[in-house]
């Protein structure tokens, strides 16, 4: 479709809407949101002797909002400075400048009423070929489109985004009989490529896809509590990351979203959905009943599952509610040695193996939650989707699973599964022990699992063929699991050097967390070495949850207690090396870093041809917190690049004290475009991939970009100017400033000192151009000296032990 999308109106600010304005203003694009106009006046404006005339009164809900919306953590925007691109307005004053959107967005309170008055004002100005979609959790989708004009049906369809709309990747598109193919079609592309969304076609059913699974699967376990003997813990305990879950796991998801909410969505599938057989799994336990009653509706209310109190000396406390006698209480220590036997299993898909074959109450309760759940998404086909991979699709990008319930079921046997499912005993309402018969078709064929992978390619089994064919896009993608084996060229403990084709060359780590010790850096070294003999480029990344979360602090620890300084000197200095090789090689090297992306992991991408970066990368040199400064040539970099802003021969100081205070405070991004703010990125330097699933395709197009336009080696600098003395005393002087207001201790004070000390070139007399190597040099001395402190190594211990830095 030749359409692009430049501005849009977006008609409703609750956290929805305005939410949704921020994320559409994360792209760029320019942002209408409306609301409706007061009624009456608050006492403040009455004090100001405002009227309801007054404009600053008309907009009042509108500003509120977007104002709550923006002060809101985890932030809604990329950058504070973005919500410039919204522009407010109410109903009645603005409605007409819808004319010159390209597409309206109606995000009003869930009501069919609401939603079609909504509609009948917006036919009024909306210009024709315009798309206009509604954001509803659940309201049949067809209903809204009564009595509308022709073009607005054509243009019409649901746009369900998930809450909140930055941060969950689930958009599911539910168009109506009447809708345009090719509008569905540009909404599929646009919200995959342009909002980063995982993007799910629905049909017009009650609750769609995502809300049909994950409120079935959430309500199914609150009916098992009873079954099983379960306390809110052990839920929680079992339900969460061990079982590929968030962390919130059950209750504290629900705690979270608001038990209302859930309660709301069961009775609107218990009522829409009459001829769903486990209707009964949407009949509420007593117990939420209770909870309702008593308004515990989560965090909106203060209490929920859990509660958070103060205790006797003033700290807080977390209790949770006692489902029997319905009290508050501490939480209880839950152990299970299922969960014990599946800590070791990295592999999502080996570790369901070993759960369900546990003979404790979780594994209990592993085989009681997914014995239905397979049924029940069994025959969910093809009454919401035509294509099982969707309802994984949902539950992956909407509920934070890792994997969806089909690829649970591969994991465990397709077909041995059945024959478990058979003789369950803890059947849930309405749930008689047999799965949809097109699974017994698919295995009559001889296909023995839902998905398979084929020359690097997703496949899924196409119920109407009766055979495999690729997931819609997944020929774009580049996805490690699925070539890794085929495509490996060498490897360590720590790094796969994986060939992705046309000449480049891919390094991953699969280290825990990512971290880098000496296999991560030997094996960036190799890739390197195989790049400029035999290849045209190299990317750096990999397909975890994280980049990287740093260097190996442990390893550095060890080297530091048993005062081994000459290994540390060698292995801090490799890691320089490493670095420095990334900058000078003769081949184009992309990093493609993507969520904790921390010290090394930020040192190797700053030093990068060029950074393809997820919107979501939470980028930071943060080595201050643990006793030392950048070692990997982190400190030497932020140097350089205060040189390269300096003007006209003019020193600017403040450029030197805003690099300075960025490793300083071991400020961290909390996206791609902050890493920019923070000096972490070069602008020409880096781009932005909004969905991480095609982060690693983009990255290989710009090593090949950079390959085919003839890239040029460049040449080690020789012409940083550092300030020397000059900038020293600004150094010295502040922070013993900040010391003297106990603002940092006396360790915090000797780092900054020797931070200052690397980024102005030493004792110079006076402001001197220097090379790289000299920083380095100056660099890594700093660093190990820093090491032999005795308060550095008590932070990396207490890091090491309770998984944080300690400020003293």
């Amino acid at each position: 479709m030749n359409r692009s999308i430049k501005k849009i109106a977006v008609l409703g600010s609750g956290v929805m809407g305005s939410r949704i304005a921020c994320h559409f203003a994360n792209i760029g694009v320019e942002v209408l949101l409306l609301d409706i106009v007061p009624s009456t006046l608050i006492p403040a404006e009455e004090a100001k002797g405002l009227t309801l005339d007054s404009k600053i009164v008309r907009n009042r809900i509108v500003n509120q909002s977007l104002e709550t919306a923006v002060k809101s953590n985890p932030s809604p925007l990329f950058s504070k400075s973005y919500v410039k691109r919204i522009k407010t307005g109410n109903f009645d004053d603005d409605l007409a400048q819808i004319a010159q959107v390209d597409w309206v967005i109606e995000v009003v309170v869930e009501r069919l009423d609401v939603k079609k008055s909504v509609f009948d004002r917006v036919e009024q100005f909306r210009k024709p070929g315009t798309l206009i979609t509604s954001n509803t959790s659940g309201i049949p989708i067809h209903m809204m489109t009564e009595g509308r004009s022709d073009d607005f049906k054509k243009h019409f369809c649901g746009t369900h985004f998930f809450n909140p709309p930055r941060y969950l990747q689930l958009l599911e598109i539910i168009p109506t009989a009447d809708t345009d193919s090719d509008v569905v079609a540009f909404l599929m592309e646009f919200g995959d490529k342009m909002l980063g969304k995982t993007v799910v076609l629905c049909k017009d059913t009650p609750a769609f896809i995502g809300n049909r699974i994950g409120v079935y699967s959430m309500l199914a376990l609150t009916h098992l509590v009873e079954k099983l003997d379960l306390s809110v813990e052990e839920v929680d305990k079992y339900t969460g990351p061990a079982m590929g879950h968030p962390k919130s796991a059950t209750f504290r998801t629900a705690d979270v979203v608001g038990l209302d909410t859930l309660v709301n969505v069961a009775k609107g599938l218990k009522q829409n959905a009459p001829g769903d057989e486990a209707k009964g799994v949407f009949q509420l336990p007593a117990f939420i009943d209770k909870m309702v009653e008593n308004k515990w509706l989560g965090e909106k209310t203060k209490k929920g599952f859990y509660e958070k109190v103060k205790d006797d000396k003033g700290g807080s406390e977390i209790l949770s509610l006692n489902l029997k006698t319905m009290t508050f209480g501490p939480q209880q220590k839950v152990k299970s040695t299922t969960l014990e036997a599946t800590k070791p299993i990295e592999d999502i898909r080996k570790r369901m193996k070993v759960y369900e074959q546990g003979t404790d109450k979780a594994a209990e309760l592993f085989r009681a939650m997914h014995y239905p759940l397979f049924e029940y998404v069994s025959k969910r086909v093809p009454e919401i989707t035509d294509d099982f991979f969707r309802i994984d699709d949902a539950m992956r990008a909407g509920f934070g699973w890792e994997i969806g319930p089909f690829e649970v079921w591969d994991a465990l046997g397709v077909r041995e599964t059945i024959e478990k499912i058979k003789t369950e005993e803890k059947r849930l309402p309405g749930q008689e022990g047999a799965v949809a018969s097109w699974v017994h078709d698919m295995l009559a064929a001889g296909h023995e699992s839902f998905y398979k992978i084929e020359n690097g390619v997703r496949q899924f089994y196409d119920i109407a063929s009766k055979s495999y064919k690729p997931i819609p896009g997944a020929e774009e993608l580049i996805v490690l699991d699925h070539i890794r084996e085929a495509k490996t060229i060498w490897k360590n403990s720590g790094v796969s050097i994986i060939d992705l084709g046309d000449g480049i060359i891919n390094c991953e780590f699969h280290t825990k967390m990512n971290t880098i010790g000496g296999d991560v850096i030997q094996g960036v070294n190799k890739a390197i070495d195989l790049a400029e003999k035999e290849y045209r480029g190299l990317v750096i990344s990999n397909d975890g949850k994280n980049f990287s979360a740093g260097a190996n602090i442990g390893m550095i620890f060890m080297m530091a207690v048993e005062q081994d300084y000459d290994e540390l000197n060698m292995a801090v200095r490799m890691f320089q090396n490493t670095a420095m090789r990334i900058r000078y090689s003769s081949i184009p090297v992309v990093a493609a870093p993507f969520q904790l992306t921390l010290g090394g992991g930020c040192e190797f991408s700053m030093h990068a041809d060029f950074v393809q970066l997820h919107a979501e990368t939470y980028m930071g040199l943060v080595e201050f917190g643990v006793g030392v400064i950048p070692g990997g040539g982190g400190s030497k970099e932020f140097a350089l690049r205060a040189s390269d802003e300096y003007r006209d021969d003019q020193i600017v100081q403040n450029t030197l004290k805003d690099r300075f205070l960025t490793i300083g405070q071991a400020k961290v991004s909390t996206s791609a475009v902050e890493a920019f703010e923070l000096g972490y990125l070069q602008q020409g330097k880096y781009a932005v991939t909004m969905n991480r699933a095609r982060l690693l395709a983009d990255a290989k197009a710009k090593a090949l970009e950079l390959a085919v336009e003839g890239y040029i080696q460049p040449a080690p600098r020789n012409d940083i100017k550092v300030l020397g003395n000059q900038g020293l005393g600004i150094v010295y002087v502040g922070a013993a400033s900040m010391r003297a207001g106990n603002y940092i201790s006396d360790h915090d004070k000797k780092i900054s000192e020797k931070l200052g000390w690397v980024m102005c070139g030493g004792n110079l007399s006076a402001p001197t151009e220097v090379s790289e190597q000299y920083l380095l040099d100056l660099e890594r001395k700093a660093f190990l000296e820093l090491c032999a402190e005795r308060k550095t190594l008590e932070r990396i211990q207490h890091m090491l032990t309770k998984g944080k830095p300690l400020r003293n």
